[in-house]
């Protein structure tokens, strides 16, 4: 999933009850249910400046996820001891260039 929109802000406080509409047009260009009471512009700015802050804190992750070794040369590396160690130190290059937020 890609950085949060207004939209999706909407279908988190929503329980998804939200049909469609402009991903950041504001709470009067989505469609809901009929008689369904959607929430204030308020309340879906404050959700998603919360998930925007949640998603940009896991960048760090993001960025490891796509360098770590794959599956498949970890699998190899259970049998391999020079495999292994080249997969540890892979990992902890990768650690080091994007380091955990603290």
């Amino acid at each position: 999933m890609g950085k949060p929109t207004y939209f999706n802000a909407v279908q988190i406080l929503t329980d998804n009850k939200a049909l469609h509409g402009k991903t950041n047009g504001g709470i009067d260009k989505i469609v809901f249910p009929k008689g369904f009471i959607p929430p204030t512009d308020a309340e879906v700015k404050t959700k998603l400046a919360s998930m925007v802050s949640n998603y940009d804190a896991q960048a760090y992750a993001r960025k490891r996820q796509a360098e770590y070794p794959s599956i498949q040369d970890l699998v190899v590396a259970l049998y391999d001891t020079d495999d292994k160690t080249a997969i540890e130190t892979k990992r902890a290059e990768v650690k080091a260039k994007y380091p955990k937020p603290e």
